[in-house]
């Protein structure tokens, strides 16, 4: 499983190696991607925003269409913000070094040659796609699997020593009972132990589910912990053959989940990894066995294809 760094990077990768092809969109997913803090990007939107309506409103005035690389606003709104320098080049500014009255060394500015009315059309367009852009957000591959049950899989053959604990399990354990008894020994209130329970699944950015169908077959996926109940409900919706039939996912220790509540995976004590059991809504599922349409099939086809043997 990559970490969250590792995602961004990826990122960040496939966002440069597109600049070639659309380097209006790398650039506009650049500024929202590349940049945590939002209300900076906010700023530099509304800034570049600003310099393509005072060119757009006045096409002939050559102080709309050169910014001093230097000005404070520029430095301090706009340059910090990656991906800015980008756009900006796309919408047809340039780099120039220009002499100032007074000045021996020349500062750098960037300049735009003057636009004619479809380029400023174009740049207003540009102007609205940056204005719309959303930030990039990385795909969680699901690694769906699926497992028919082996008849041998509840039957373990092991050694007598495999019982014996050796001296850093005792230990381990002994540990764990200690704190254990001091957690147990000390006057904790209901919110203490809620927010003990909250930041051990803190832990977990990950959490492997897997879901019983009536068939035995096992129906598993990979999600993230503050995934909401409505994501594994479509999950396990997508992967059957008759997904617009209602049906129940139960969770460890006899809990109903319930689709249309946004309950974070977490919340629900479904990390690092739960058993759920599927039922079918019982007085729909009914009604179609009476009329001889049920389905013999629970799961699509691509997915049975590579079903494996649960050892």
């Amino acid at each position: 499983m990559l970490t969250k760094s590792e995602r961004e990077q990826h990122i960040k990768e496939a966002i440069l190696m597109r600049f070639e092809e659309d380097p209006v969109e790398a650039s506009v997913m650049m500024v929202h991607t590349f940049n945590k803090d939002r209300e900076k990007v906010k700023a530099a939107v509304d800034i570049i925003s600003k310099y393509v309506d005072n060119i757009c409103r006045n096409p002939t005035e050559e102080k709309y269409r050169k910014i001093k690389v230097s000005n404070k606003v520029f430095q301090d709104k706009v340059r910090c913000v990656e991906g800015s320098r980008e756009f900006l080049q796309v919408l047809g500014f340039t780099t120039t070094m220009l002499h100032i009255e007074g000045q021996e060394e020349e500062e750098e500015f960037l300049m735009m040659p003057e636009q004619g009315p479809d380029a400023l059309e174009l740049m207003k367009e540009r102007r609205d796609r940056l204005q719309r852009g959303e930030p990039v957000r990385a795909q969680l591959d699901r690694q769906v699997q699926v497992f028919r049950p082996s008849q041998h899989a509840m039957h373990f053959d092991l050694p007598p020593e495999f019982y014996n604990l050796t001296v850093e399990e005792l230990k381990r354990e002994q540990q764990q009972r200690s704190d254990l008894l001091e957690k147990s020994s000390m006057l904790r209130t209901k919110a203490m132990r809620e927010k003990d329970e909250q930041r051990e699944r803190k832990k977990y950015n990950y959490t492997l589910l897997r879901i019983r169908l009536p068939d035995g077959n096992l129906l598993q996926g990979t999600f993230y912990a503050w995934d909401r109940l409505p994501v594994l409900f479509g999950f396990v919706r997508e992967s059957l053959v008759d997904g617009w039939q209602p049906f129940e996912l139960i969770a460890p220790g006899g809990q109903k989940l319930q689709e249309n509540e946004e309950v974070a995976l977490a919340e629900c004590n479904l990390v690092p990894a739960a058993l759920l059991i599927f039922a079918w809504d019982a007085a729909v599922h009914a009604d179609i066995v009476a009329a001889g349409g049920r389905s013999p099939v629970l799961l699509k086809a691509e997915l049975l294809k590579n079903i494996q043997t649960l050892s």
